[in-house]
């Protein structure tokens, strides 16, 4: 099943707008952080209220707009839409324990995902103002302008995010970090793995590796690095919509070298 051009163009200009105003809000948030309590969903698993009122936020609107979608939000919000339209997958504030404490490093990221593949994916920064927008098929931009991913084609002088959560377990992904690391590579973790991934469609970074990432975490970075001209592991092929998946995103110039060091277990080239 696919979109027709007039209602994918409807959902992708309603996913950029949608996405900006609700920077506008975590950003006013974010800048006033008395307004707002911290809480934890589990070890280093930050909560706050901003993260419900956005989520709120982008679930009414998307329902307003296409009451056919399905949605599924990091914090609970949940609808099945028809089989036949697309799912919104939502990270409302990606890099929480970021704006939690006061770093200016979070996004929020939307994705619409029809017949396992990403049609959409928008992300939006609203501290530096910069816009990540990609359609299947039609390229991705930051702020209009079109970006593509590195030229790098040598590990020893590429930059890889290193994602880290808890559900893997420490040890394996402080050995996937000491491969990345050994192989020559300049290791980094911002904490938001939405914009990690943007940050290698641009070319600012040359690959992305995570041994479990949630869906809402990157799918929006997912369209991003494959309409950029990048690699990306085939997240969707399993359970990953639901049940997260390992993932490699990065420079094609990297990708068999990448994919050798990580020697991430399970995952789907």
């Amino acid at each position: 099943m696919t979109l027709d051009e007039r209602a994918l163009s409807h959902r992708f200009l309603a996913a950029a707008a949608i996405a900006h105003e609700a920077g506008q809000i975590a950003g006013r948030r974010f800048r006033d952080r008395s307004s707002f309590t911290v809480g934890f969903k589990g070890p280093q698993d930050y909560l706050t209220e901003v993260d419900l009122e956005v989520e709120r936020f982008i679930a009414t609107h998307l329902h307003q707009a296409f009451p056919e979608d399905g949605f599924i939000g990091e914090e609970g919000e949940g609808r099945v839409g028809k089989p036949s339209a697309p799912t919104w997958v939502v990270d409302p504030i990606d890099g929480t324990m970021n704006f939690a404490r006061g770093a200016p490093h979070f996004c929020i990221s939307i994705a619409a995902v029809l017949d396992r593949e990403v049609e959409i994916g928008a992300i939006y920064d609203p501290i530096v103002e910069e816009m990540f927008l990609a359609r299947r098929g039609a390229g991705a931009t930051v702020n209009g302008a079109t970006i593509h991913v590195s030229k790098t084609d040598d590990l020893k002088s590429a930059i890889i995010e290193v994602g880290w959560n808890m559900r893997g377990g420490a040890d394996d992904s402080f050995a996937l970090h000491g491969r990345v690391v050994r192989a020559g590579c300049s290791a980094t973790r911002s904490g938001s793995g939405a914009l990690g991934l943007a940050y290698v469609a641009a070319g600012r970074r040359d690959g992305y590796v995570e041994r479990h990432i949630n869906a809402w975490d990157c799918l929006a970075g997912v369209a991003l690095v494959r309409e950029a001209g990048g690699y990306v592991s085939d997240f969707l092929a399993g359970d990953g919509l639901r049940s997260g998946a390992p993932l490699v995103a990065c420079a094609p110039g990297v990708k068999d070298e990448l994919l050798r060091v990580a020697a991430i277990e399970g995952l789907k080239s």
